[in-house]
């Protein structure tokens, strides 16, 4: 039900700023947007103010208390296409409360609402660290919702450019033949009590529809993963509304909490579909996935 909403929200706010046409990756290149300054007001910026009246509709959206929102990115990028990003939350102890989403915006790209990450209470911890492609120099947002309906938001400028329509890095015969290949990793102990933390990877080349064929002069197709949800044991756990914005390959690490008693036999199954409706899913215990 999560996904759902939030899928549709995406939708509904990308289908409101026309970010999907060619029309609007060529209205990306507006002056007044792509050339955004760390000194600018990241709350004037005009894209934020549609995002946030289409996807939060104006609901008052407050500075994190100390700790509970971070946001992790270079300064400036060493390769556009692939830019590392984590985003951190913590509750205070003891709290009831707890985050169920969060919803990555990076103003400058083309489609700026990268990602909606969906979170439940047995997830353990609402965290998601991932790869984006950062077309021009502007701000990047996390804007994370609690359990009793609150928002909060944390911004970080970033300069680089170009990520959105740079070319692929591998052979595009080559990536055909292993799309949709998807592998599972846990790190720490999936026998314990304490969140773990689970490395997915999506073998995918998320084209952008951006890139051209220097032999045919064509425009690449655009194609890449949408949606990804991850259960743990038949719970879900995580789930991610995601576009282009990721990076070739998406590579997403969020957490699970194991069983109570030590019983990490359940399985953590997890489904990819792409914007060709084509899905794809690997599952396997949650200790076999350990390393």
């Amino acid at each position: 039900m999560m996904k759902r909403a939030a899928l549709a929200l995406l939708l509904a706010c990308a289908a409101a700023l026309s970010l999907h046409a060619p029309a609007a990756m060529a209205a990306a290149g507006d002056a007044a947007q792509r050339n955004m300054s760390p000194t600018d007001d990241p709350q004037a910026s005009v894209i934020w103010q549609k995002i946030r009246a289409g996807l939060f509709e104006g609901r008052p959206i407050a500075d994190p208390p100390p700790g509970l929102l971070v946001l992790e990115a270079p300064r400036r990028a060493i390769d556009a296409a692939v830019v590392p990003v984590a985003i951190h939350t913590r509750m205070p102890a003891g709290s009831e409360v707890w985050v169920r989403r969060i919803v990555l915006v990076l103003d400058a790209n083309p489609s700026p609402i990268v990602g909606i990450f969906g979170f439940t209470p047995d997830s353990g911890r609402a965290d998601v660290e991932t790869r984006i492609r950062v077309d021009a120099y502007g701000w990047i947002r996390a804007v994370a919702e609690t359990s009793d309906g609150k928002l909060y938001a944390v911004t970080h400028f970033i300069k680089a450019s170009g990520g959105c329509s740079a070319a692929a890095t591998g052979d595009a015969a080559a990536a055909a033949a292993t799309l949709g290949r998807m592998r599972l990793r846990v790190e720490g102990d999936a026998q314990g009590s304490e969140p773990v933390a689970v490395q997915l990877v999506i073998e995918h080349p998320n084209d952008s529809g951006m890139v051209m064929d220097q032999a045919t002069r064509q425009y690449v197709p655009p194609h890449y993963v949408r949606q990804v949800q991850v259960s743990y044991d038949g719970r879900p756990v995580f789930s991610a509304d995601v576009d282009f914005g990721i990076a070739e390959n998406p590579n997403f690490r969020f957490y699970v909490r194991p069983h109570k008693g030590g019983d990490a036999g359940g399985e953590l199954r997890a489904t990819m579909v792409d914007t060709s409706e084509r899905q794809f899913s690997v599952a396997q215990p949650l200790a076999g996935a350990a390393r």
